[in-house]
């Protein structure tokens, strides 16, 4: 559906992006992850045409869209911040782009239905933002996009504003209309979770670079990078004999034994989170700590302070690059 093709961005001689190819499929909900300033909402602006790139082609379906104006690309972008006309009613609001496209009046009407349908907002349609709650002004602003029934939906950060709750609703909900609709999704957050939760595929991005693409599954089970490694999800980083690999807080065990095991350390700290308890050891002749995830049914008691052995089966340590 999209295809970047050595596509990069410099500002004042500086690259905020490096070059990057990445095809975007058909139907995919594909997120780009990393934190403040790697350079995601630069790539969705450039995709968006907001942004020109300085260099690389950025095609829609085959056709080159580099040097096209946003409002001639087949695509619809949702800010954090809503960008909702204050003025208008919900139902206005969500018109407005047909209205510019000079859309007959029948049509503009059964697309604002179908759009408040699929979002949700029967009851709200003559209602004004400053009536509405922030999960309800962010459905009208994913309302207005998809009336347009773009090809591509770009969303920067469209959940950044909400509170947890909210943010965990509307974030179930973004994935069930993005398999009724079909429609491409290209989604930026810094939030590891939501990535975790909502996509196909993942790009972790850190300082302008494509550090891994992968889905969800292979992001967690085999980063294939330090930063991938340590940005999703927890992780503890070992290194021997010149070699670096990683192994996830769930395959680590705590033993009282602590004759032929891998590691030896000290509790500093037990943690009861619900549904599992965490331990978090010091290492003995190593200044790292690691930390040690078992689940509820696993009620032995540990003691800060106590001497404990880390095991783990060889199988589960992935090794990383640098």
């Amino acid at each position: 559906m999209i295809e970047l093709v050595g596509v990069e961005k410099h500002f004042a001689g500086q690259p905020v992006v490096h070059p990057l190819s990445l095809t975007i499929k058909e139907g995919e909900f594909l997120t780009l992850l990393g934190p403040s300033g790697c350079g995601k909402t630069t790539i969705l602006r450039m995709i968006a045409g907001f942004e020109q790139p300085s260099k690389g082609q950025i095609m829609l379906e085959g056709t080159d869209l580099t040097n096209l104006p946003p409002n001639r690309r087949d695509l619809n972008l949702v800010f954090q911040h809503y960008a909702l006309f204050p003025h208008m009613t919900v139902e206005d609001n969500i018109a407005f782009g047909l209205k510019m496209k000079k859309m007959p009046l029948k049509e503009q009407r059964e697309r604002v239905q179908e759009a408040v349908t699929m979002t949700q907002l029967n009851q709200l349609v003559k209602r004004y933002p400053h009536q509405l709650s922030g999960g309800q002004q962010q459905r009208v602003a994913i309302a207005r996009a998809i009336a347009n029934k773009p090809k591509v939906l770009l969303l920067d950060e469209p959940l950044g504003a909400l509170d947890l709750q909210l943010r965990k609703n509307l974030q179930s909900e973004l994935k069930h209309l993005q398999r009724s609709l079909g429609i491409t999704f290209v989604y930026v957050t810094h939030d590891q979770e939501e990535a975790m939760m909502l996509s196909d595929r993942i790009v972790i991005m850190n300082n302008g670079r494509v550090e891994q693409i992968g889905t969800p599954r292979e992001i967690y089970a085999t980063p294939t990078t330090l930063f991938s490694a340590t940005f999703v999800g927890e992780n503890n980083i070992f290194s021997q004999d010149g070699r670096l690999f990683a192994v996830r807080p769930e395959k680590l065990r705590a033993v009282r034994n602590t004759e032929e095991v891998k590691r030896t350390g000290e509790v500093l700290d037990v943690l009861y989170l619900g549904s599992i308890h965490k331990l978090i050891v010091q290492l003995d002749d190593e200044p790292m700590t690691v930390s040690i995830v078992f689940d509820f049914t696993d009620n032995r008691p540990w003691e800060i302070g106590e001497k404990v052995g880390v095991d783990w089966n060889d199988q589960d340590e992935v090794v990383i690059g640098s």
